[in-house]
Protein backbone atom coordinates (compact mmCIF):
# COMPACT_ATOMS: atom_id res chain seq x y z
CA UNK A 1 0.00 0.00 0.00
CA UNK A 2 1.12 3.51 -0.71
CA UNK A 3 1.80 5.91 2.12
CA UNK A 4 -1.03 8.18 0.97
CA UNK A 5 -3.59 5.37 1.00
CA UNK A 6 -2.56 4.33 4.52
CA UNK A 7 -2.87 7.95 5.66
CA UNK A 8 -6.30 8.22 4.05
CA UNK A 9 -7.39 4.99 5.74
CA UNK A 10 -6.15 6.22 9.14
CA UNK A 11 -7.88 9.57 8.78
CA UNK A 12 -11.13 7.86 7.78
CA UNK A 13 -10.92 5.48 10.73
CA UNK A 14 -10.26 8.32 13.18
CA UNK A 15 -13.14 10.41 11.86
CA UNK A 16 -15.39 7.35 11.88
CA UNK A 17 -14.41 6.53 15.45
CA UNK A 18 -15.21 10.05 16.58
CA UNK A 19 -18.54 9.89 14.77
CA UNK A 20 -19.29 6.49 16.32
CA UNK A 21 -18.62 7.76 19.82
CA UNK A 22 -20.66 10.90 19.13
CA UNK A 23 -23.55 8.69 18.02
CA UNK A 24 -23.29 6.69 21.26
CA UNK A 25 -23.09 9.83 23.37
CA UNK A 26 -25.85 11.89 21.78
CA UNK A 27 -28.27 9.28 20.40
CA UNK A 28 -27.24 5.89 21.79
CA UNK A 29 -29.52 3.23 23.13
CA UNK A 30 -31.28 3.77 26.43
CA UNK A 31 -32.62 0.24 26.86
CA UNK A 32 -29.18 -1.44 26.78
CA UNK A 33 -30.31 -4.06 24.26
CA UNK A 34 -28.71 -2.47 21.21
CA UNK A 35 -25.58 -4.40 20.26
CA UNK A 36 -23.63 -1.58 18.63
CA UNK A 37 -24.78 1.54 20.45
CA UNK A 38 -25.17 0.24 24.00
CA UNK A 39 -21.42 0.49 24.79
CA UNK A 40 -19.03 3.27 23.75
CA UNK A 41 -16.27 0.85 22.69
CA UNK A 42 -18.57 -1.04 20.32
CA UNK A 43 -19.91 2.15 18.82
CA UNK A 44 -16.44 3.68 18.41
CA UNK A 45 -14.95 0.56 16.79
CA UNK A 46 -17.91 0.17 14.45
CA UNK A 47 -17.65 3.82 13.44
CA UNK A 48 -13.90 3.47 12.84
CA UNK A 49 -14.47 0.41 10.66
CA UNK A 50 -17.14 2.14 8.58
CA UNK A 51 -15.01 5.29 8.33
CA UNK A 52 -12.03 3.29 7.11
CA UNK A 53 -14.10 1.51 4.50
CA UNK A 54 -15.75 4.73 3.37
CA UNK A 55 -12.38 6.49 3.06
CA UNK A 56 -11.31 3.94 0.47
CA UNK A 57 -14.02 5.26 -1.85
CA UNK A 58 -11.91 8.40 -2.30
CA UNK A 59 -8.73 6.53 -3.22
CA UNK A 60 -7.52 7.00 -6.77
CA UNK A 61 -6.99 3.97 -8.91
CA UNK A 62 -4.19 5.02 -11.24
CA UNK A 63 -3.64 1.51 -12.59
CA UNK A 64 -7.17 1.21 -13.99
CA UNK A 65 -6.96 4.64 -15.61
CA UNK A 66 -3.62 3.79 -17.19
CA UNK A 67 -4.92 0.52 -18.58
CA UNK A 68 -8.03 2.10 -20.08
CA UNK A 69 -5.98 4.85 -21.74
CA UNK A 70 -3.79 2.31 -23.56
CA UNK A 71 -6.72 0.59 -25.24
Amino acid sequence: MKKSSVLLLAIGAIIGGIAGYAYYHFIGCTSGHCVITSHPVNSTLYGAMIGGIASQLFQRENNKKAKTNKI
